[in-house]
């Protein structure tokens, strides 16, 4: 477990463990980590958890996905199904949007599903204040939303 203020490397990428660890709180270091300098890989970003009764989650996440253009559906926004790009987006969300800092930062973000060869040989890492206080049965998995909005795995 680490904390945020010891991570200060911009030479090498920080690759986060994001197993049992709640999607708000661990986006909000994640965009800080970015706005420093950092290079940033998380991995298992289908075991993130989501706090709140399953039910809820689903269905703000379905009426999310109603919103699309007046002309026409393909015209977007598009939302994202997948864990990892549902993890993404949220980050994108907490970036400065009309800044160079903000889209230079997000560049330097890379989400996985499990973890990837090529992030295997780094120190994987979690963060204290972001992980889940309770049992896991009172959140819901990033995974799980995913499957239920329509991510064919």
């Amino acid at each position: 477990m680490v904390s945020q203020e010891n991570v200060v490397s911009l030479d090498k990428p920080i690759v986060i463990d994001a197993t049992n660890h709640i999607a708000g709180r661990l986006s909000s270091v994640v965009a800080k980590l970015l706005l420093n300098g950092n290079r940033v890989s998380i991995v298992n970003c289908d075991k993130i958890m989501i706090s709140g009764t399953r039910s809820n989650i689903i269905s703000e996440y379905q009426d999310f996905l109603e919103i699309n253009s007046i002309n026409h559906w393909k015209h977007g926004p598009k939302h994202p199904r997948r864990p990892d790009t549902i993890m993404k987006k949220m980050i994108k969300g907490m970036l400065p949007r009309e800044k160079s800092s903000g889209i230079s930062a997000h560049k330097r973000l890379r989400t996985f599903i499990g973890s990837p060869k090529e992030v295997k040989s780094f120190k994987k890492i979690k963060f204290e204040k972001a992980m889940i206080r309770k049992s896991a049965a009172n959140y819901t998995t990033m995974a799980d939303l995913g499957r239920t909005i329509g991510w064919t795995e």
